[in-house]
């Protein structure tokens, strides 16, 4: 029996992913995932993070691999002539041009935006970048680590007492990529009123910026600095990881009921009448003796069956898992965001659901590929 693959959302757009490492990478799957023929231009060596490892199969890392699937790849150097005319070979047919050169490279080959953009007007042309191509920091290069603490976000970061962190993940490369995402689809959405392609810049150092809701908010109303408050919430609470008489879980709570529900499950259905914390600004205000109170009371508790039972009483919480447990969590199955293809390939799902034309599966990461493909 034949499996017919949904055509995706994109289904008829091609990619040209000339980018490395994430951001551009991530946006290039991201379009791929949804039905975007993607073709990954790589050079004679391969994109580094190849050997960003271990861990490795067949000499590739995992990293690589959770970032190129639903692509084909070539191998072009367009450092050389004969590189840089193989990829105008394949201009014609593209519709989006993602990559994320040092700024001034393209252009110093001859094959920039302003030039190109001349010969195919219909081109979406997305640049991630690390800065931006001006401006005082314009044209330098930008990870995401140097950026988190050059953004603020490693200074909110960390136990209250600690210095700053790293956040665990490339949030900023994560967010850039997706900026990107969108960036690309808006130009493909206005492309078809006018007919033109146009010049999209994702910089991290921007999107580093714009995830610094709500310290920035607060920065910008009461001019006091940031400072780090460890798993809690700057502006309510509880919201933070409560210790139990087991496991720590994590409560979130936003609103007024669900603090009365939640004192109500853990045996102090007085509390949430105290004026110290009977609204939200009070119980932010008051946190510090709060968490003592509830973290006694707490204490008589197992972690993971008092977390069932708050859920069932509409108190967002969770237990604190680590990474294993999450990807082999039930409701992760029942969701779909595993998926596995033919030779030991497995990743994260597209988080995108869309109920005709949903994500699709169709390459593994390294299947060549020199043209477009047909249809």
């Amino acid at each position: 029996m034949t499996t017919t693959i949904p055509r995706g959302a994109l289904a008829g757009i091609r990619v040209l992913d000339l980018s490395r490492v994430l951001g551009g990478p991530y946006c290039g799957q991201v379009l791929g995932d949804h039905g975007a023929d993607v073709l990954k231009i790589e050079p004679p060596q391969g994109d580094d993070t190849r050997g960003w490892g271990p861990p490795f199969r067949d000499g590739v890392s995992s990293y690589y691999r959770g970032l190129n699937r639903n692509k084909r790849v070539q191998h072009l150097d367009l450092g050389s002539d004969d590189g840089r005319a193989a990829l105008l070979a394949l201009l014609p047919e593209a519709d989006v041009l993602i990559e994320n050169f040092k700024t001034g490279t393209m252009e110093r080959w001859g094959i920039g935006y302003e030039t190109l953009s001349q010969r195919f007007p219909r081109l979406v042309w997305c640049r991630v970048s690390g800065f931006g191509a001006d401006g005082p920091l314009g044209a330098l290069p930008g990870y995401d680590a140097a950026v988190q603490a050059m953004t603020g976000i490693m200074s909110i970061n960390g136990e209250a007492e600690g210095g700053p962190l790293r956040v665990g993940l490339p949030v900023v490369d994560m967010v850039t990529g997706l900026n990107a995402t969108i960036g690309v689809l808006l130009a493909l959405q206005e492309r078809a009123r006018s007919g033109r392609g146009q010049f999209i810049e994702a910089a991290l150092y921007d999107s580093g910026l714009a995830l610094l809701h709500p310290h920035a908010a607060n920065w910008f109303l009461d001019g006091a600095t940031p400072r780090r408050t460890g798993n809690a919430h700057p502006n309510i609470y509880p919201y933070d990881a409560l210790a139990t008489g087991t496991d720590p879980i994590f409560v979130a709570v936003g609103n007024d009921r669900q603090f009365a529900s939640f004192c109500q499950c853990i045996g102090l259905p007085g509390l949430a009448d105290d004026p110290q914390y009977r609204d939200a600004r009070s119980r932010s205000v008051n946190r510090e003796p709060l968490k003592r109170q509830l973290e006694a009371a707490l204490a008589a508790f197992d972690g993971r069956a008092l977390v069932d039972t708050l859920m069932a009483a509409g108190v967002p919480a969770a237990p604190v898992l680590p990474v294993d447990a999450a990807l082999q969590h039930p409701h992760t199955a029942h969701r779909g965001m595993v998926v596995e293809l033919e030779g030991g390939y497995r990743g994260i799902a597209s988080p995108i659901k869309l109920s005709r034309t949903p994500a699709s599966y169709r390459h593994a990461p390294l299947t060549p590929g020199e043209r477009f493909l047909e249809g």
